[in-house]
């Protein structure tokens, strides 16, 4: 408990310094391993085409995104362990920064070879310029074992200013990205193997936006 309390004061301390934190081997291994298995167990028809923008601004538009995903429901007993963790981060946060964080929704992502999601930032607007996320905080957990940097696939974040690169990341087994969705823009490179993920975003209520 103090090792994870310890854990959670130090993303918050780098949330409110930087706005973003990296780290590997954070989730236990054996979790990890059987993260990767669940995502290994499922189907191809089980991965949607994703898409940008939600609601009526939706649309799927295979060249700023080539990836496909699966929604996480907790529905074995990896993602359920997952999510409680992602849950306890969301306590943890809420009460070190007042950050109102109201949910979490993750989904598996799976990028084949070759495929990319150009620079974006995670925060959706709709066409008249007008925010209309409710996701404050984003997630990215790695699940690519032995990988190695000429296999490619990188997530570049850039500044809060889009005017250069702040970290070139590797999407090695194990890595935890967090970071603040609306500041800083990211993008994933193509890659020569396939890619293996778990995006995720912490929310706000949306009737207190």
């Amino acid at each position: 408990m103090e090792a994870q309390e310890a854990l959670f004061d130090a993303i918050a301390d780098a949330l409110v310094e930087r706005g973003y934190w990296i780290a590997d081997e954070v989730l236990p291994a054996s979790l990890s391993k059987a993260l990767l298995n669940d995502f290994d167990q499922l189907q191809a028809s089980e991965f949607k085409s994703a898409g940008i923008g939600r609601q009526t601004d939706f649309q799927l538009e295979e060249k700023i995104r080539a990836d496909k995903i699966h929604w996480l429901a907790g529905d074995t007993e990896a993602t359920a362990d997952f999510l409680q963790w992602m849950d306890l981060l969301k306590s943890g946060l809420n009460r070190r920064l007042f950050m109102g964080l109201f949910d979490y929704e993750s989904h598996f992502a799976h990028y084949p070879v070759g495929a990319f999601y150009k620079k974006h930032v995670d925060a959706f607007r709709a066409k008249d310029g007008r925010a209309q996320s409710n996701r404050v905080l984003s997630t990215v957990f790695y699940l690519n074992e032995n990988w190695l940097p000429e296999n490619g696939g990188e997530l570049l974040i850039y500044d809060q200013s889009d005017s250069g690169i702040l970290h070139r990341l590797s999407p090695v087994f194990g890595r935890l990205v967090i970071f603040l969705s609306e500041k800083f823009p990211h993008e994933v490179l193509p890659a020569n193997r396939e890619r293996k993920s778990i995006a995720g975003w912490f929310r706000v209520n949306e009737s207190i936006i």
